[in-house]
């Protein structure tokens, strides 16, 4: 039998480990084999995550390596752990290819439960949840930026559908001008920053209320979601 993929989030921002519900940090325990995003970064969580062995005799590769490699583990009965930065692996995040590799190869995905600051940002927005659309990130020339908030407005407002979209954090209030000034006062905007830290702050508006506002949300993590009320 093949070994399996476990798709394993990790906490948001500076977040331990216990963050994570019970069952996925069980599972975890239970690897010596993983794939991550960032060596160092993945060496800290899982010594928190409390593996019980020396985190020097874990085998950690990065998602750079040549994933024939981690199929060819994983056809052997060797289980395989997949590690975010921050949140669910391949969501906003690197992973896909080797979880799109480990599916053509027949191999089980298996995805723990954990954070994801898409869904936690739509979750307390108080916008459409039932239609929704992950745009990942816009351009980041202004022109064509702008020219993309106007198209996700518009396809908001004809599909009744909320965008949702990040930005790297150090552009966040670039973003959040370009949206002042490109969408409709009436359309709602929900920013969501620092999800599941002590300063998070997850606040809905209309364009108009958030231009009278003064509101500069700084280099946080940052999720934006939009929807057309009219």
């Amino acid at each position: 039998m093949p070994g399996i993929l476990y798709a394993i989030p990790t906490p948001l921002g500076a977040a331990a480990a216990d963050a994570l519900p019970a069952s996925a940090l069980a599972i975890v325990g239970t690897l010596r084999h993983f794939v991550v995003e960032n060596a160092k970064s993945a060496r800290a969580f899982l010594k928190q995550a409390g593996v019980p062995c020396a985190i020097q005799e874990l085998d950690i590769s990065v998602l750079e390596s040549d994933i024939a490699i981690h199929i060819t583990k994983l056809q052997k009965d060797i289980s395989i752990g997949l590690l975010s930065e921050a949140g669910c692996p391949a969501i906003a995040d690197p992973g896909a290819a080797l979880v799109a590799a480990a599916q053509s190869a027949r191999i089980r995905v298996v995805p723990l439960v954990g954070p994801s600051s898409i869904v936690l940002a739509l979750m307390a927005s108080g916008l459409e949840g039932q239609r929704f659309t992950f745009c990942g990130y816009l351009p980041r020339e202004a022109e064509a930026r702008a020219n993309k908030l106007k198209e996700l407005e518009a396809r908001s407002r004809r599909e009744r559908e909320t965008q949702i979209f990040i930005e790297t954090p150090y552009r966040n209030d670039a973003m959040l001008a370009a949206l002042l000034e490109a969408c409709s006062p009436g359309t709602l905007l929900c920013v969501a920053s620092d999800l599941t830290l002590p300063s998070e702050q997850i606040k809905t508006r209309t364009i108009s209320a958030w231009r009278s506002s003064g509101h500069a949300i700084g280099k946080r993590p940052t999720v934006f979601l939009l929807l057309s009320a009219s």
